[in-house]
């Protein structure tokens, strides 16, 4: 994770917390004192953040956003997303295209390759927002209705997705088994459904809580995952079934 990106990061959390200590940012982000406190400075000088003993407060004028990818939930494994998303960024090869779903490791795989010659297509307002503000040439924004609790746009009619098509496509869900990627809300999987025949390799983004688990409906089985990017700590024996069924997994 560049410096930029990690300070685009703090901010989100601190627009959700109001209130962030030295230490909180060096857990979420896994980096030194010396740099948490570095990035405070350089926050605060830019007129970012408020400086305040041991941490950062939010500028008072700041706009709360309605909704963060970062926010206080999603970034209690924070750096371990950092880890898969900048293995998922490996992955990616100039020129190639990347269809991105939603979620917060999503985000954070659409900070990592920000300014690449990579296209991306997303239903995902937030990383399509964030990467337009960042000049990234080639955002592709699938069309349909706004659905305002996921962020992201849905399209009834199954021609529109069958318009796109990625090298890649990376998602993410509520829990992987040897079953395949379970996700949670159906409208959204059926959306994400209707890509799957329309791109080169698909590549499900976990962190190790969600290995082992079932939640929700089976958006697809294993053998239609490629590949699966988690941290070291996943369950072994999952691990060990999904690549009985040709799943390559990267540990991170």
């Amino acid at each position: 994770m560049t410096e930029a990106h990690r300070h685009n990061a703090i901010l989100e959390l601190l627009n959700q917390k109001r209130h962030l200590s030295v230490n909180s940012i060096m857990q979420a982000f896994d980096i030194s004192p010396a740099t948490a406190r570095r990035d405070i400075n350089k926050l605060n000088n830019s007129g970012k953040l408020h400086k305040v003993r041991n941490g950062a407060e939010a500028l008072m004028q700041a706009r709360k956003a309605h909704w963060s990818p970062l926010d206080s939930n999603e970034s209690l494994n924070h750096s371990e997303k950092v880890r898969i998303a900048q293995a998922a960024a490996a992955l990616i090869k100039p020129g190639e295209s990347a269809v991105i779903n939603c979620g917060s490791t999503a985000f954070v795989l659409g900070q990592e390759i920000c300014g690449q010659d990579v296209q991306v297509i997303t239903n995902y307002f937030p990383l399509a927002n964030y990467l337009i503000e960042n000049d990234h040439d080639g955002v592709v924004i699938i069309g349909g209705q706004y659905n305002k609790s996921q962020s992201i746009t849905l399209a009834p009619q199954d021609e529109v997705s069958s318009l796109y098509a990625g090298h890649w496509m990376f998602t993410s869900g509520k829990g992987v088994s040897a079953d395949g990627l379970y996700k949670m809300d159906m409208l959204t999987a059926m959306a994400e459904q209707k890509m799957l025949n329309h791109v080169g390799r698909l590549v499900v983004l976990a962190d190790c809580s969600k290995v082992g688990q079932r939640a929700g409906m089976l958006f697809c089985a294993a053998s239609k995952i490629d590949i699966l990017i988690t941290g070291k700590d996943a369950d072994k024996a999952v691990i060990e079934q999904l690549k009985a069924k040709d799943v390559q997994v990267i540990l991170v």
